[in-house]
């Protein structure tokens, strides 16, 4: 890795270099799709999605009530008005079938998440949207390399945002983000949008941004990605050991996958009504876990203009109530899971792990 940094670093060359344009082209060949964008970070990779598709004031666009609020952020920056529908409460992902009800003549777009990498019900949702003619652009930041009945996720859609943020299941070493589509004309679009609106230097086509992927980061992620698929495999073995020892255990739930979904495991998620309680007797014992996300959307003080109180998303805010996150990262060995279960499992008056 500092090899590559000192490469970049020597080359002199630091912004929409040979980097980033072999970056694109690898990360294209792993999604299997035709084009990738790279840009600044996640948030800014679905907003300009969105600002390609000219989505903006006036239209609205479906979003899950509970994700992180960079998902409904993406919406809003374009003047756009996020529109939120209740998850599975089995899977957290958004249920395709309340979709339908969300829908009106101001509808634009639908924007599913992967969320924790367990990918959505993608073949109903892609019904629906040709159904009702709307855009769907997928939220991929938590998934890369996850499938539905085969596809990868990002590939769905129109489009596709993700992020590189280093917690990531690919992650840089600071902010980064990508695009992927299968649309040459919305490709183009988008590779002037993200560099002031241009594609020649010093002639501006749109109304466009600065969002680039730098040369330094692309080098990183160009060598990290190679690792991914081995990444990946790991993590669906931790998950699959977490899954072995914390099976049975009353009071604790543990994920559920869609039939045809073949998770990248970004987060192992619990659910448990005495998740508090859980969370410091895990921190007592020296296992630190976190929650992803404490706040649904609606709940924050960014969007009290939208008027939905306590109640108004009861799944959204059950699961936000509930949801804890295991530690889960590749180098972990089963006798870590076993005693991170094994602690859990002593919670529950559960002394021994399950054999």
């Amino acid at each position: 890795m500092l090899a590559t940094m000192a490469r970049v670093y020597d080359a002199e060359w630091y912004v929409l270099g040979e980097e980033l344009t072999l970056f694109e082209q690898e990360y294209s060949t792993f999604n299997q799709v035709a084009h990738t964008i790279g840009v600044g970070n996640g948030l800014e990779a679905l907003t300009l999605a969105l600002r390609a598709l000219d989505i903006g004031p006036g239209d609205e666009v479906l979003v899950p009530s509970n994700t992180y609020i960079a998902t409904w952020l993406a919406v809003s920056h374009t003047g756009a008005a996020p529109v939120p529908v209740e998850p599975d409460p089995a899977t957290s992902n958004l249920d395709p079938s309340r979709l339908e009800a969300a829908i009106t003549p101001r509808t634009r777009a639908v924007l599913p998440v992967h969320l924790y990498g367990q990918p959505c019900r993608m073949t109903e949702i892609m019904a629906l949207a040709r159904r009702y003619y709307l855009a769907v652009v997928e939220d991929n930041a938590q998934a890369q390399g996850a499938t539905f009945e085969g596809q990868l996720t990002g590939s769905f859609g129109i489009t596709s945002g993700t992020s590189f943020y280093p917690t990531k299941n690919l992650g840089a070493l600071g902010d980064a983000g990508a695009i992927i589509t299968n649309d040459t004309a919305l490709a183009l679009r988008l590779r002037q949008l993200r560099n002031y609106g241009s594609d020649q230097k010093n002639h501006h086509q749109l109304l466009g941004y600065n969002s680039r992927l730098d040369e330094l980061q692309a080098a990183i992620l160009r060598v990290k990605l190679r690792y991914l698929p081995a990444w990946m495999a790991q993590r669906r073995q931790l998950a699959a050991w977490y899954n072995h020892y914390l099976a049975d255990l009353p009071g604790l739930r543990l994920p559920v996958i869609a039939p045809g979904a073949e998770p990248v495991w970004h987060l192992y998620v619990v659910h448990c009504s005495q998740r508090d309680a859980l969370q410091h007797h895990l921190a007592a014992n020296s296992i630190n876990t976190l929650v992803h996300y404490p706040v649904p959307p609606h709940q924050q003080p960014a969007y009290a203009t939208l008027g939905l109180a306590a109640g108004a998303l009861p799944i959204a805010e059950a699961l936000a109530a509930t949801c804890l996150s295991l530690p889960l990262w590749p180098g972990m060995q089963e006798d870590n899971i076993a005693t991170i279960a094994a602690c859990i499992r002593c919670f529950f008056g559960k002394v021994s792990p399950r054999n």
